[in-house]
């Protein structure tokens, strides 16, 4: 599957659930590990579970099994690993101490910009 078609898999089913915030960022150009990343939150570690459940079931119905799928047990954080899409699920509290928006906003020359955006959800 085409980048554009994972983001549209996992922000499908990230919505049916009520992920809150979910937003995509184009990492292509600062990382070769994948060209999106997506973020959503869960209001608690059992939305947050539930969330990525529906990306990984989505995503193996669309005969594109994850490459794999972290956090499970402790279901405050849970990374679900699409190839050419990363989906971080987490409750409020960790998106807001991992700040993985503004981290990956960060420019070569150490400067904080606005982190490129496919689309905010």
């Amino acid at each position: 599957m085409k980048t554009e078609q994972l983001i549209e898999l996992a922000s499908e089913a990230l919505d049916a659930l009520k992920g809150i915030d979910i937003t995509v960022i184009d990492i292509a150009e600062k990382s070769s590990i994948a060209d999106a990343m997506m973020v959503a939150t869960g209001t608690s570690k059992r939305h947050v579970r539930s969330l990525a459940e529906s990306v990984r079931q989505s995503a193996k119905q669309a005969d594109h099994a994850p490459l794999g799928f972290e956090g499970g047990d402790s279901s405050d954080w849970i990374l679900v690993d699409l190839g050419d899409v990363i989906v971080h699920v987490m409750t409020q509290e960790k998106r807001d101490f991992y700040a993985l928006e503004k981290l990956w906003s960060v420019g070569p020359d150490g400067d904080e910009k606005q982190p490129s955006m496919l689309g905010a959800v």
